[in-house]
């Protein structure tokens, strides 16, 4: 199997990440011949034959992701190991860097429960839905507290928010600023709806469902991919 890491230019091979010359630089313990780049001194096989070092696997773990495949449909799918796919997700989602989120605008904050490693297990997803664009601006995961509430609604605050629409959980009340609060009737009609969404389009969200996650890493690397990538 092929999956070719650098480019030919004008009949000699060059880095696929800064353009550099590459140099022949041994051999791997498989024989294969290994090349260097003489500008980042980065050194690469010119053939891979695991499906994980191909270039386009991380773009195509991004896009299952975002479809809602589990861990094992994905990695069937990709043909690589299924742990190699949860490094791989981890490794994505520390690179994507949160929204900067604009001033004066109107959010929505809803909480959803799912599990952690057994049903018993409940924990919840707390998240914030920017009102006009439909955009998610932050979000926590942790069990249903003051401090796992207060993650989100301090990135609000800091944005100097307008209003911010929730349900009728008390601890709201003592959160967040009565002039910023309201809990009018079809206040988070966006964000409820966003909840569904969630649920169909993640099975590990679901509430009748075997898919649940066993890694508090790996569910807030997916939904860091889902949401902000």
């Amino acid at each position: 199997m092929e999956a070719s890491v650098s480019k030919v230019w004008f009949g000699r091979k060059v880095c696929d990440l800064c353009g550099g010359k590459l140099i022949k630089h041994g051999f791997t313990s498989s024989g294969k011949t290994r090349f260097k780049c003489s500008n980042c001194n980065k050194t690469k096989v010119e053939y891979y034959t695991s499906n994980a070092y191909k270039s386009n696997t991380n773009k195509k773990i991004i896009q299952l992701t975002k479809e809602g495949l589990g861990i094992r449909s994905t990695a069937r799918i990709l043909k690589i190991s299924p742990t190699t796919l949860l490094k791989r997700i981890v490794s994505i989602a520390r690179n994507i860097a949160k929204p900067i989120i604009s001033k004066g605008k109107t959010y929505e904050v809803d909480e959803m429960c799912t599990y952690i490693r057994r049903k018993r297990n409940f924990i919840w997803l707390v998240y914030a839905l920017e009102k006009e664009s439909k955009n998610v601006v932050s979000f926590n995961v942790g069990k249903r507290t003051n401090k796992t509430l207060s993650h989100v609604l301090d990135t609000l605050k800091l944005s100097e928010v307008k209003k911010i629409f929730t349900d009728r959980l008390k601890n709201y009340r003592y959160l967040i600023d009565e002039k910023l609060h309201s809990v009018k009737r079809f206040g988070t009609n966006h964000i409820e709806r966003q909840n569904l969404t969630l649920r169909t389009h993640l099975k590990r969200l679901n509430r009748r469902t075997l898919c649940y996650s066993k890694s508090l890493v790996v569910l807030i690397a997916i939904l860091k991919i889902y949401f902000w990538f």
